[in-house]
């Protein structure tokens, strides 16, 4: 029987769709895709393939996607033809989830936490196992899944000191649902001893799963073909945050990057003079933001060329890295990155790309999302830590200035990267484990038409993992 504090729960998310309807109109309106297939959000599909045996992976976000995307590799590896169901909560996470997906596959949006749809979604897939990759834990999600006897993971997981206040705050439902999951992998120890004070089962701590990926070598070859045509070094404000360009813009007029060099003086502006010599590039972490920041750069006074009008290189003080799936592209152009979100207090991006690609990377204070990460790139020498965005631009021009120091950080960057690689392999071999313990799901008797973005082809309604 369920708990008053869950039935409670599934009461208010109830109570709340139309709230969740009005915010994704709202969000639709800068990025459409939010207006696509609404009403699977709320466990309703149209022409869906019906069956049992999915390997479900939620993923929520861009970030959770690429993460999905190397463990989904290394499930194919290792069985091949495993059929995937790949959920998603916004729209960058869905986007960057349909490369992933091959014939056979199906795609849809995460089930808002009602009971109703959360039973619905169930009943038309009938997952084998369901994969959660890093953080999201839902807990009517959880709770069906145990009902129904569907294995349920967390992969790649994650919790930093700041998530875990906000769960105990509500550990009524926060400890009951992590309690719930069949198993819990660990990003790092650290992530293990949170995770375990919540009450999850954590059965591993594996790594990160970023480690494993391969920057596209592509990508590293235009690099590498724009860097040869560049008069100058590159340094890159790498996956920024709102408030994260103000703070170099800032910084950068007051070394005077957007005004006429005076004449030689020396001792005062010799500033002036190294920051004129270094290309400046911004990369958004969010695309609904690139116009935002494109227009921020011009209101400081400063011209801006564009990655989406340009193509390659051109003349300009600042450049706007303004598209997506192309940060192995923008590192390998780099010279030195400065980390996006370690400037506010947000917990710093991931720098695991930047580190693969060879870019040294320079942090910010605030780290805490990627904290062990972190730490051993600092150890590692593949980074170095500032306290603020005008310790950073200071540091990134004599890391360019010193041609022998920063190869020795490229080479410590690749080296680090290098070896923390293995997660992929032990995470994928661990959930074929569980999934081929567990008794297939059983599809409904008689289940309605169904909707989905899907690649599945006919023949394989009942897709399996046996």
């Amino acid at each position: 029987m369920r708990s008053f504090s869950l039935r409670l729960y599934g009461l208010f998310t109830s109570l709340a769709q139309p709230l969740v309807r009005r915010k994704l109109r709202r969000r639709a309106v800068a990025e459409p895709g939010y207006a696509h297939a609404v009403e699977e959000r709320f466990g309703h599909y149209d022409e869906a393939a019906v069956g049992a045996g999915w390997c479900w992976v939620h993923a929520v976000s861009l970030g959770e996607s690429r993460a999905a995307g190397i463990l989904i590799a290394e499930l194919r590896r290792q069985h091949p033809g495993i059929p995937i169901l790949l959920t998603h909560g916004t729209a960058t996470g869905r986007e960057e989830g349909a490369k992933l997906l091959e014939p056979g596959d199906l795609q849809v949006w995460q089930p808002w936490d009602t009971p109703a749809a959360v039973a619905r979604f169930l009943d038309r897939f009938a997952p084998r196992i369901g994969v959660l990759m890093e953080t999201e834990v839902w807990p009517e999600m959880v709770a069906a899944c145990r009902e129904r006897r569907i294995p349920l993971v967390l992969a790649n997981a994650r919790l930093n000191e700041k998530s875990l206040a906000s769960a105990e705050r509500l550990g009524w439902l926060a400890r009951p649902a992590y309690s719930a999951l069949t198993a819990v992998w660990a990003q790092t120890e650290a992530d293990s001893h949170r995770l375990v004070s919540l009450g999850a089962k954590v059965a591993g701590v594996y790594g990160n799963l970023k480690f494993d990926a391969s920057p596209d070598a592509r990508q590293l070859a235009t690099a590498q073909k724009f860097k040869s045509q560049l008069p100058r070094p590159l340094v890159v404000l790498a996956s920024s945050r709102d408030g994260e360009e103000q703070l170099l813009l800032d910084v950068l007029k007051r070394f005077g990057a957007n005004a006429p060099l005076p004449e030689a003086t020396p001792g005062i502006d010799s500033i002036a003079r190294q920051v004129a010599a270094v290309q400046w590039m911004i990369v958004p972490r969010h695309p609904q933001r690139f116009d935002e920041v494109a227009a921020l750069i011009e209101a400081n006074g400063f011209a801006v060329a564009r990655r989406s009008t340009a193509g390659a290189p051109t003349q300009s003080e600042i450049w706007l890295g303004d598209s997506l799936g192309e940060m192995a592209l923008y590192y390998g152009l780099a010279d030195a990155a400065l980390l996006g979100g370690s400037f506010e207090d947000l917990g710093g991006q991931n720098l695991i790309e930047a580190a693969a690609c060879g870019c040294p990377v320079i942090l910010g204070p605030s780290t805490f999302n990627f904290a062990e990460a972190a730490d051993l790139a600092l150890a590692a020498g593949a980074a170095l830590r500032v306290q603020g965005m005008e310790q950073a631009v200071r540091a990134a021009l004599q890391l360019v200035g010193d041609p022998v120091r920063r190869e020795a950080m490229v080479q410590s960057a690749q080296a680090f990267s290098s070896s923390n690689r293995g997660a992929a392999e032990r995470t994928a071999t661990a959930v074929l484990a569980i999934a081929m313990q567990a008794a297939p799901s059983e599809p409904p008797a008689a289940a309605p038409s169904a909707s989905a973005s899907s690649t599945a082809e006919p023949e394989r309604a009942e897709p399996t993992l046996d």
